[in-house]
C-alpha cells in the first residue's frame, strides 16, 4: 500500500510539471490609436481663417470688446478632454500695443518655470503670410503644455493655448498632449490675415 502511494505520488509529479520554459509576461502599456488628422478651413466673422481637425466637435466664438476687435475661439476635443483656447486682438498699427501684447504672451509662458520640467521654444516665420510667432511647449506637470503667438507685427495679434479637463499629470495627457500641439501648430501655418 505504502509503495503504491509512493508510485502514485512520483506518477503525479512526473506528469504536473510540463515541459517548456516560463517567461514572465511584460508590463502593459496604454496603447491610444487617435486617427490621423484631417483638416478643413474655418472662416468666421473674425479677421483671420485658419484649418482646424475635424476631430473637432465645437468652436465658439466671442467677441470680448465692444471698442476694439478683441475675439476668443474656443476650439472643443471632448473626446480627448481638451480645448485650444484662442484669444485675437487688433494692433491697429501701434507698436506699444504690439510689446505690450507680446510682453503678456511670453509673460503667459514663463509663468510656468515653476512646474516645468523644459519649455523648447520654436520661432515660426511665413513671409508670404506676413505670419510671424513663436510656439511653446511646456513639459512637465503644469496647466497648459503647450502656447503660441503670431502676428503681422501691424495689425493683428493672436494668441493660442492648449487647456485640458483634467489635473496635470504629464505622463498621462502626454499622448493627447502631442496630438493637439501638431493641431495648435498646423492653425499657425494656415493661418492668413483678412
Amino acid at each position: 500500500m505504502k509503495h503504491n502511494f509512493y508510485l502514485l505520488v512520483i506518477i503525479i509529479m512526473c506528469f504536473s510539471c510540463g515541459q517548456g520554459d516560463y517567461i514572465p509576461k511584460p508590463k502593459a502599456y496604454l496603447r491610444l490609436d487617435y486617427p490621423e488628422a484631417q483638416y478643413k478651413k474655418i472662416n468666421a466673422e473674425v479677421p483671420f481663417y485658419f484649418e482646424t481637425n475635424n476631430l473637432v466637435s465645437k468652436i465658439k466664438y466671442k467677441n470680448l470688446a465692444a471698442a476694439k476687435e478683441s475675439y476668443g475661439i474656443n476650439i472643443e476635443y471632448p473626446s480627448l478632454k481638451g480645448t485650444i483656447f484662442i484669444t485675437y486682438k487688433a494692433i491697429e498699427g501701434d507698436s506699444k500695443i504690439l510689446t505690450e501684447y507680446l510682453r503678456d504672451a511670453q509673460k503667459f509662458t514663463l509663468e510656468h518655470t515653476v512646474k516645468a520640467d523644459e519649455i523648447p521654444v520654436f520661432p515660426y516665420e511665413n513671409k508670404e503670410r506676413k505670419v510671424y510667432g513663436v510656439f511653446s511647449e511646456v513639459k512637465g506637470n503644469v496647466a497648459s503644455p503647450a502656447q503660441f503667438y503670431v502676428t503681422d507685427s501691424i495689425q493683428h495679434f493672436l494668441v493660442g493655448s492648449l487647456y485640458f479637463y483634467a489635473k496635470p499629470n504629464y505622463d498621462s495627457i502626454l499622448p493627447a498632449a502631442n496630438y493637439l500641439q501638431k493641431d495648435m501648430i498646423h492653425i499657425m501655418e494656415t493661418i492668413v490675415w483678412k
